[in-house]
């Protein structure tokens, strides 16, 4: 079975701003042109749609300008280094081994200025809390005035994500809506709504013969054959003749870029190009 076969789904009446007329599997997401939050709120919150936001919708972010430098995008080990010796949870892989430690900062950066060469295993610094970094880090982070204004005020969780391209996040859903931000480095994001994810989960799970909950994801998803059989679902384009089909929406996100993943939409995530990546998301908007 194809990985058209599960997208192959009529879409819902809501996601008709998705409709194209290229015969692709993957429609770009909705874009809104204005930094405005009552906009925000209208477009993206309100419906629960994926929504791309104007670059540098969430104001100056001093973490872009100190945390990396030139060759674009390396980071910036002169000032990051200050705090080598705070511990921050990292992943780990290399070929199908994959684990999960908290180790030193430093680490990580060292790893980071070698990763290009050689045949190094994987690093990743993954959904690290930020109210766990060291307050100037914290500093460098503030809340953008359009999480605090858009919703009731409440953020669940912010974190951040730092590697070294190529990144992989496979196919997964977030219990609360979530505003994603490029600092550094690129990313594509694909997306499926609730119903066509889970279609594209409980297929995979039937290839392994498991019954697996989509609501807790342990580490599973990270390795074997159900990292590969998620990435291939999601990663391998098959064109449907049909737009009208067509439930995938995908966005690209650059430097200074920011996206809205609403509650229950399945996504997985890649890094493109070289160089570093850094991501920074906040979790309920509601």
């Amino acid at each position: 079975m194809t990985p058209g076969t599960f997208l192959k789904r009529p879409l819902p009446a809501a996601l008709g701003a998705f409709r194209k007329t290229t015969f692709s599997t993957w429609q770009h997401v909705q874009h809104i042109h204005d930094n405005k939050v009552e906009t925000f709120r209208k477009a993206a919150l309100n419906p629960s749609l994926p929504t791309k936001l104007p670059k540098q919708s969430l104001g100056a972010v001093p973490a872009a300008a100190k945390w990396f430098q030139e060759p674009w995008p390396t980071f910036n080990n002169a000032y990051l280094g200050q705090f080598g010796d705070h511990i921050i949870p990292l992943e780990l892989t290399q070929g199908s081994q994959f684990q999960r430690a908290d180790a030193p900062f430093a680490i990580f950066l060292g790893w980071a200025e070698q990763a290009s060469t050689g045949n190094l295993p994987r690093l990743y610094v993954a959904q690290a809390p930020i109210s766990r970094l060291p307050q100037p880090l914290q500093d460098d982070l503030p809340t953008p005035e359009l999480v605090v204004k858009a919703g009731n005020g409440d953020i669940y969780d912010a974190s951040i994500w730092l590697g070294i391209a190529p990144t992989f996040t496979p196919l997964h859903r977030d219990p609360n809506p979530n505003l994603y931000f490029q600092l550094a480095g690129c990313k594509v994001v694909r997306l499926l709504d609730p119903d066509a994810g889970h279609s594209v989960f409980a297929a995979v799970q039937a290839e392994l013969g498991r019954q697996g909950s989509s609501r807790f994801r342990g580490d599973e998803m990270m390795k074997g054959e159900e990292k590969a059989l998620l990435e291939a679902k999601i990663w391998r384009d098959n064109p449907t003749e049909d737009p009208a089909e067509v439930v995938g929406v995908e966005a690209t996100l650059e430097a200074g870029e920011s996206m809205f993943i609403p509650q229950g939409w399945w996504h997985s995530v890649r890094s493109t190009g070289t160089g570093c990546t850094a991501s920074w998301d906040f979790v309920s908007l509601e």
